[in-house]
């Protein structure tokens, strides 16, 4: 897996989307040491434009060929929805250019292996924007974990909902399934990490459409993902959680407890008789009794992942999170999707 220089000149990025984690992604850059953003692309000139300009971005193109191509890209951060995931990857690992590629990593395993296979043929370096993972939350537990504060970890409880859901997410075509796919993810991807040294096994799950008209995959889900040694990870995913965005988790050990809240517990509430704007990520209300979140890239784990990247590439070595995670990842999310409709335990097919 080749990778840019251990020291010397900038990283030079260019961001594949000009819509909502793109925003996040340059809002964090902002932030970290050894990198320039050089180009942004949307499907759009216009919206490409806008979006280079407030953050000070040189050249805004359209398309994935006209970013890949440039000489003055050497990793390609993928920020565009993951339908479109396995072109964009593939067409940068082509071009020989690093890539980062946000979650999910597909739409199923088949897709997320897919964007594997690229960069492996291509010999590129490649990491995974799994947030959830670098989340500064979710770190300070697994320090705790590492300490051994809490002795073994034997189960692991990771909740992620809210109640508006971008809309190609509502499409189940473009999204590969509902709340399972998009935020459970983060889910599996926590669970992974805090149960390390485990491989997934098998999965139980129910899904359903409780509530909403507007989509046709479930809006609610629950899943139990049985590991190879025994332990446990429960997901709790949805889009019917109206009062705005719902990331939880906890961490059970066989000597203590660790739990972690990203938006419930921000330092931060207030009633407002009037409108507050912008309150926070998919809110249900900017009025009333709101609960902001101060700073959200940095909450969500945005400053630190990119940080981690770029100082990974630089210096050549394999990232805390790769390609390889979001196959994973899928692979789990795929046989709880097999479980909802068999109502019994699903094997987990692994990659090889």
């Amino acid at each position: 897996m080749s990778a840019g220089p251990a020291s010397g000149p900038p990283v030079r990025i260019g961001i594949l989307g000009a819509g909502f984690v793109a925003d996040l992604y340059l809002r964090a850059l902002e932030h970290v040491r050894g990198h320039e953003v050089t180009v942004v692309s949307g499907n759009g000139p216009d919206r490409a434009k806008a979006l280079a300009d407030r953050f000070g971005v040189p050249a805004a193109v359209t398309g994935v060929r006209d970013l890949v191509r440039r000489e003055d890209v050497d990793l390609v951060l993928v920020a565009v929805p993951h339908d479109l995931h396995v072109e964009a990857v593939t067409a940068a690992a082509e071009a020989g250019k690093a890539v980062v590629c946000t979650k999910p990593l597909g739409r199923d395993a088949r897709e997320a292996q897919a964007c594997l296979a690229a960069v492996q043929r291509a010999g590129v370096w490649h990491g995974y924007a799994e947030t959830e993972v670098f989340a500064p939350g979710i770190v300070k537990a697994r320090q705790l974990v590492d300490a051994g504060a809490i002795g073994r970890v034997t189960w692991v409880r990771a909740r992620e909902a809210h109640g508006n859901p971008h809309p190609h997410a509502r499409d189940e075509r473009r999204m590969g399934g509902g709340p399972l796919r998009g935020l459970g993810c983060h889910c599996v991807a926590i669970g992974r990490w805090f149960l390390d040294g485990a491989q997934p096994a098998e999965v139980m799950a129910w899904g359903d459409r409780l509530v909403r008209d507007d989509v046709t995959a479930e809006d609610s889900a629950v899943m139990l993902v049985r590991f190879d040694d025994g332990r446990m990870l429960q997901v709790e995913v949805g889009w019917t959680h109206v009062a705005g965005l719902d990331v939880r988790n906890e961490i059970h050990g066989s000597h203590g407890w660790i739990g972690t809240d990203e938006t419930g517990s921000t330092g931060v509430v207030g009633f407002t008789g009037r409108p507050a704007g912008y309150v926070v990520e998919k809110a249900g209300s900017d009025q009333g009794w709101i609960i902001p979140v101060p700073d959200e890239p940095w909450t969500y784990g945005y400053h630190a992942e990119l940080a981690h990247f770029v100082d990974c590439f630089r210096r050549g070595v394999e990232p805390r999170q790769t390609l390889r995670d979001g196959v994973i990842d899928n692979a789990v999310i795929d046989a709880g999707y097999r479980s909802m409709a068999s109502r019994g335990w699903e094997a987990v097919t692994l990659p090889a």
